[in-house]
């Protein structure tokens, strides 16, 4: 089948190239009536734009590069359906690419950049440090998401995790709980972002006077449902009590449902569990996972405020973006204290 060319949409349309052209370019005057008309043959024909020829005579591809450690991962998935939308809403189309956290697949998003497709990228780092980025050639303008680097010179988009897990720690101290684990901690990590969830949680503990116990840390093999699930049974086993979980991700609360189910414990009656992400399995658990929230769809319009600036030409330093995050309470932590008849005997945990 043959390309649709400008000329094929104006002729349908019964316009100018020039007005075809303003209209794919998303120029504001444009009639409205005029518009409608031309986007309605763009349409019909199946039109797009040669992002050649489009940054030959603008300098812009009007893409957009989004590198994310795994396309599956659930708030990964989220976060790039968001990121797409705000795409479309602005003129943008997205490409996105997936690293795996391997460290010669990151520096490929950066050392890339000057292939001259996208305009910008949208990147979330796992193994790349700030100094790792700061010295390459900036290049095509950049974007970074989560914690593990923030280069003076680069923008940053993020939530604050110390604070996001002070206050699921606090959540289940107002329970009542006094026992509160932490799932969990994997050796490699290399995220970042677990060390800052364990701060906030000991932050919790220690400013309601609660004292820390390192046996509540629970240690996970990876990041999975199944190692969750694991890392609770192994404690029950051992026999640490307690009667409150908070989980760095929704996966691990997954995996905890499962084995406190498992164990014959009641959520939240005897263990109540936070997650992280809110992410859609949330609402679908048994009972449904109270979790952490970050506000995904303000990530993604951070991002392309601090992007669309960088594309326009800012050349400052970097601008670092905390965006809000809330906790959404579900049946696995409701908010009601726990009466004082449940859960205080801990032999029976």
């Amino acid at each position: 089948m043959a390309r649709v060319r400008l000329i094929d949409v104006a002729e349908l349309a019964g316009v100018s190239m020039k007005t075809v052209s303003n209209v794919v370019h998303n120029y504001p005057h444009v009639a409205p009536a005029l518009r409608e008309k031309v986007q309605a043959a763009i349409d019909q024909l199946g039109y797009r734009p040669n992002l050649t020829a489009r940054r030959l005579a603008t300098g812009r591809t009007g893409m957009i590069a989004l590198a994310i450690p795994e396309i599956d991962h659930p708030y990964f998935s989220e976060l790039s359906r968001h990121i797409a939308e705000e795409a479309t809403r602005r003129g943008y189309r997205v490409i996105i690419e997936q690293t795996l956290s391997d460290p010669i697949a990151e520096r490929a998003v950066l050392s890339d950049r000057e292939a001259g497709l996208v305009d910008g990228v949208i990147f979330h780092p796992v193994r790349m440090e700030s100094l790792d980025i700061a010295k390459l050639d900036p290049g095509t303008p950049l974007v970074l998401l989560g914690e593990a680097a923030m280069p003076v010179m680069t923008d940053h988009v993020m939530i604050d995790n110390v604070s996001a897990a002070l206050d699921a720690t606090r959540h289940l101290l107002a329970r009542g709980c006094r026992r509160v684990a932490f799932l969990g901690v994997i050796a490699a990590d290399i995220t970042g972002s677990t060390n800052q969830r364990l701060l906030g949680y000991q932050q919790g503990l220690l400013e309601a006077g609660v004292q820390l116990d390192p046996e509540l840390v629970f240690t996970a093999l990876e990041f999975t449902a199944e190692a969750g699930l694991r890392a609770v049974a192994e404690a029950i086993e051992r026999g640490v009590r307690f009667d409150g979980v908070v989980c760095r991700d929704d996966r691990f609360a997954i995996g905890a449902l499962k084995a406190l189910h498992n164990s014959g414990r009641s959520v939240p009656a005897d263990v109540a569990v936070v997650g992280w992400d809110n992410t859609f399995l949330a609402a679908y658990t048994s009972p449904t996972l109270t979790s952490v929230a970050p506000r995904k769809t303000a990530i993604a319009a951070a991002a392309f405020d601090l992007l669309e600036e960088r594309i326009a030409g800012y050349r400052g330093v970097g601008r670092h973006r905390i965006v809000g995050h809330s906790l959404e309470v579900r049946e696995s932590a409701p908010s009601t204290p726990r009466r004082l008849d449940q859960n205080l005997d801990f032999t029976a945990l």
